[in-house]
């Protein structure tokens, strides 16, 4: 009876003893489920307007809580003496995200680069954009992969990691879009009127912006034909602004004002094709 109750009274010493370095690892551990509550809620605010997938978001919460939770468990156990157990957790830990980080190692790329690119971008819903080969206009945006669709209807879904690696090309970033075409005559006419008659038929154009102004220019002198381009500017964001339409109108307008005045149109063949106008 007696031994017992000297173990049981050196029990309690030993607890007495200890019981400020385990009530400091509670506090630690609290401390930390706070922090994790906190910055759980923080991640909720800055993506929550922005998610596209509530299960995506909640996913991200979620290891940002356990995160911080694993940290205040590692601390408290050191405080609290038990440095064993720690190392334990920290080495289980270890193991476990190699062997996570092989297997999800694609998964796990292109989650943190949506999460980056959450923060920070430079394209947006709607944008026309070019990666790794792939142009298309930005339909959506989630965390592991980015929607466009392809001019000619194809949906095709770019993993994050991949826009966020790779250089991006956002031809609608300001709504300003540059285009241009080639078009020959003959030797046998006067480049200067060409250019003259080109410019005044593209600033008359619907849709074709005064500024960045519109430039017409001499490109080259080929064997059979001088060759002239007509370059200009829309703005995407204003109604009815489909470069492909404006476009064929000023090559419309182009065409028809060469051939009213007479211009001779040259191909890559030695032949030259005289376009009069059916009134004269």
């Amino acid at each position: 009876m007696q031994t017992f109750q000297d173990s049981f009274s050196q029990f309690f010493e030993r607890a007495l003893n200890s019981a400020p370095t385990i009530i400091s690892g509670i506090i630690v551990l609290i401390i930390f489920i706070g922090f994790g509550l906190l910055a759980s809620r923080g991640l909720k605010r800055l993506l929550g307007a922005r998610a596209t997938s509530t299960k995506k978001l909640r996913l991200v919460m979620r290891l940002t809580r356990w995160g911080f939770y694993l940290i205040g468990a590692v601390i408290a156990l050191h405080i609290m003496g038990l440095t064993k157990a720690a190392s334990g957790v920290l080495a289980a830990g270890g193991v476990l995200t190699v062997v996570l980080g092989f297997a999800f190692r694609e998964i796990g790329e292109n989650l943190l680069a949506g999460l980056f690119m959450s923060f920070s971008r430079s394209f947006d819903v709607g944008d026309l954009i070019e990666s790794n080969g792939i142009q298309g206009i930005v339909k959506q945006i989630n965390i592991r992969d980015v929607h466009v669709r392809t001019g000619d209807g194809i949906d095709i879904f770019i993993p994050s990691a991949i826009i966020f690696k790779n250089p991006l090309n956002n031809y609608t970033r300001d709504g300003l879009r540059r285009s241009s075409f080639n078009i020959g005559i003959d030797y046998g006419n006067e480049p200067k009127k060409a250019l003259e008659y080109l410019l005044e038929a593209v600033k008359s154009t619907e849709g074709v912006l005064e500024d960045p102004a519109p430039a017409v220019i001499l490109s080259n002198f080929s064997d059979n034909y001088i060759q002239i381009q007509v370059q200009f500017w829309i703005n995407t964001f204003l109604k009815n602004s489909d470069l492909q339409q404006i476009k064929t109108k000023v090559m419309n307008a182009s065409h028809a004002t060469l051939r009213k005045n007479g211009f001779t149109f040259s191909s890559e063949v030695s032949t030259a094709i005289e376009m009069l106008n059916k009134e004269s």
